[in-house]
């Protein structure tokens, strides 16, 4: 047995032993796979797609698909989907089988180069925002390669071989949240490269971008949620008084994990480790019921394509342990929301983390110049960040007292922060007791390494090699933020590069853009408490925007800047800009529509009658006690206010809500749902968790915050 801490040799796997080496991957058509199983020349021909954007020749194709249905058949498979990631916010498939029909009446199974190369779905049910009219129905499926294909297996046994697929138009727009990304990452690589060319690095081939998202969810009774017509229809509770017992002792976090939940969890780790997803931490999180797990780094692709799966998985294997997986952002009033950090860096094709101090003065000024380039970028696009994170969901989340408020800012760290601003400043750096870096600039200081907390709070935090991007709803694709992250990258790289390509002396001209940049863009440094009000005043002098709303958050998707940023790297034209901006409007509509359709009918069918039933007993009661009734009466007073109270508010809602659904223009609508409907659905709610509170146990119709919370 081996020394290693670390060591999983099957030895140690005790009585329910899962042999994790042997079992990683054995989903996935990796690289492993595809050196044991490809031609050497057929190898090498699609590792050099995947590494450079090569076509792949027709033939090479062929020989591909052969073997991936060989191996796919061999584990299973009779099927094949292009798997792909539509601006529904979930993944599509569209099974087919590999058999094809023989003249003796027979059938014999083929997957030709072209079935994997390229797909044509039914576009025509897929929002589009506009690109093609609804009769349009092609829309093609094209094979990402740098994303391995892989077996999904569902709770039947049936196992289908999934390909990850961008989604066009026939005309060539993008329909998805891949094409967009695999565009970002091209552009943030080739820029990044340029400024390590310019500093000397001539070793690095590409610049990838990396990411690792964590994932945060609730666990609940099935049986519970299938008699909640709110959590069925919206994903979260529309109604409910407080449990007696919150978060409040702070005992849940990181507490130990009950036996259920940890058969779940055990579970989910096979199922996503079988498909190569690296889930390497499982805790409990802060509310009750609640829990995260954390992934291993890998390329922001593939990390998309994996939490879209983490998503699914978590959800399928939660219905086998007679549970339901919340995704919501925020399934239950008073207690923390669920959000995903999304921890993003840059890496080059040798090793290279460019957000890391290295051991190098030359490493440090790399280091240096690329952390300020995040901040130029996201001080210039901070309203394109928040943007990205705009869901009717999320803004339950943001700006409360537990996820960052709708302010976006940067943690750096006191000690970065210091020597950055004094830079600035021209000032002198004293050195402190701090472990220090040496910087390949004469005129740099030593560079604390290490010397300070992390900040919890912050929406964008510098965490030693990392950016945290902490706003991401928890139900959220993080293909959109990192399209962004990507894309600001770039344009910031491009402009510091542009200016090392011509200088005379690139030493002087680090120190000149590190100046500058902290001169202009340091306001977006914040190192304090980003939920106190202070802060908020403060950033209002700082003149950083404060974007509440979903609605007027999308905005920044249209806005002119958006248009010349992302048409200027090839990322998304104007009129796919546009198009995701009237389906994201569109979709908070729905989903408020949806959410007070389901609060009149829970209303109507379960609260209103519950309080009835009640009134019927105390009247029966007070009858009988006569004079005596006192308690009886003054219940009956109670609950008689709060439920003409919800009747007549009950009714507004409905009006309100007639009236949104009336107006065409998907802006206006949302706006109208935003300013009516959701305030006279939150007025609703207090009188009903005001009957809740009073009504008897046996008369309430739905499974309570008690229930919900702690029964599990």
């Amino acid at each position: 047995m081996c020394d290693s801490a670390d060591c999983c040799c099957e030895s140690d796997y005790g009585h329910n032993a899962i042999p994790v080496p042997e079992l990683f991957g054995t989903n996935v058509f990796n690289d492993r796979m595809m050196r044991e199983r490809l031609p050497k020349d057929t190898y090498k021909a699609l590792r050099k797609t995947i590494n450079t954007g090569v076509a792949l020749a027709p033939e090479v194709a062929s020989v591909v698909a052969n073997a991936m249905m060989t191996w796919a058949i061999e584990r299973g498979a009779s099927h094949y989907t292009h798997w792909f990631q539509p601006l529904t916010g979930a993944t599509a498939e569209k099974h087919d089988s590999f058999i094809s029909p023989t003249d003796d009446g027979g059938v014999i199974m083929e997957f030709s180069g072209k079935q994997l190369i390229q797909g044509e779905p039914d576009a025509s049910s897929f929002p589009s925002g506009g690109l093609r009219v609804t009769f349009e129905a092609r829309g093609y499926t094209a094979w990402d390669c740098t994303s391995p294909a892989f077996l999904k297996e569902d709770g039947a046994g049936d196992v289908t071989l999934c390909i990850p697929t961008a989604f066009c138009s026939y005309n060539g727009e993008a329909l998805d949240k891949k094409t967009p990304l695999l565009r970002s990452m091209n552009a943030v690589s080739k820029h990044a490269l340029r400024v390590l060319r310019a500093m000397g690095n001539t070793k690095s081939a590409t610049v990838l971008s990396t990411v690792g998202a964590e994932q945060e969810y609730f666990l609940v009774e099935r049986e519970f949620y299938q008699q909640r017509l709110d959590l069925m229809s919206c994903g979260r509770t529309l109604f409910g008084a407080p449990a007696p017992k919150g978060q409040e002792l702070e005992d849940q976090y990181f507490g130990a994990i009950k036996d259920r939940v940890s058969a779940y969890m055990k579970d989910l780790d096979v199922e996503l480790w079988k498909m190569g997803i690296s889930s390497k931490t499982k805790h409990n999180e802060v509310a009750p019921a609640q829990f995260e797990m954390a992934p291993v780094f890998t390329t922001t692709n593939m990390a998309t394509d994996h939490n879209q799966l983490v998503m699914e998985t978590m959800q399928k294997v939660a219905l086998r342990h007679d549970m339901v997986c919340l995704l919501h952002e925020k399934p239950y009033a008073g207690v923390n929301g669920s959000g995903k950090h999304n921890n993003w860096s840059l890496s080059t094709d040798d090793g290279i983390n460019l957000l890391e101090p290295g051991q190098t003065p030359e490493d440090n000024a790399q280091f240096l110049i690329f952390i300020s380039a995040l901040l130029k970028a996201v001080d210039v696009h901070a309203d394109i960040m928040r943007a990205t994170c705009g869901s009717s969901g999320n803004d339950h989340r943001l700006g409360a007292n537990e996820a960052p408020p709708a302010i976006i800012s940067v943690f750096l760290g006191q000690e970065l922060s210091d020597v950055l601003e004094k830079l600035a400043k021209g000032e002198k750096i004293s050195k402190t007791d701090a472990q220090t870096l040496k910087i390949g600039v004469d005129s740099l200081p030593e560079l604390p390494k290490d010397n300070t907390d992390r900040n919890r709070t912050s929406p964008f935090a510098f965490t030693g090699n990392k950016f945290e991007f902490r706003m991401v709803g928890s139900s959220q694709s993080i293909a959109g933020p990192n399209v962004a992250l990507n894309t600001i990258a770039a344009e910031a790289l491009d402009e510091i590069a542009t200016r090392l390509e011509k200088a005379k002396d690139v030493n002087k001209e680090i120190l000149a853009i590190l100046t500058e940049v902290m001169k202009a863009h340091g306001r977006i440094v914040f190192n304090g408490n980003n939920y106190s009000e202070d802060w908020v005043k403060e950033a209002e002098k700082r003149g950083l925007p404060n974007v509440r709303n979903t609605v007027d958050a999308l905005k920044a998707f249209v806005s002119p800047k958006a248009i010349k940023l992302f048409g200027k790297y090839n990322v998304l034209s104007k009129d796919e800009l546009h198009s995701r901006y009237d389906i994201y409007v569109e979709q908070y509509a729905k989903h408020i529509n949806i959410e007070a359709m389901t609060a009149i009918q829970m209303t109507r069918r379960q609260y209103v009658p519950a309080a009835i039933r009640f009134i019927t007993e105390l009247g029966a009661s007070l009858a009988a006690a006569g004079k005596l009734g006192t308690v009886q009466k003054e219940l009956l007073e109670q609950v008689s206010k709060h439920l003409d109270a919800a009747a007549k508010k009950v009714v507004k809602l409905e009006e309100e809500a007639q009236k949104a659904q009336a107006i065409d223009k998907v802006e206006k609508q949302a706006a109208t749902f935003r300013d009516k409907v959701m305030p006279a659905a939150v007025s609703l709610r207090v009188d009903i968790d005001a009957l809740e509170a009073i009504l008897p146990v046996d008369l309430w119709p739905v499974p309570t915050y008690s229930e919900m919370l702690f029964k599990l």
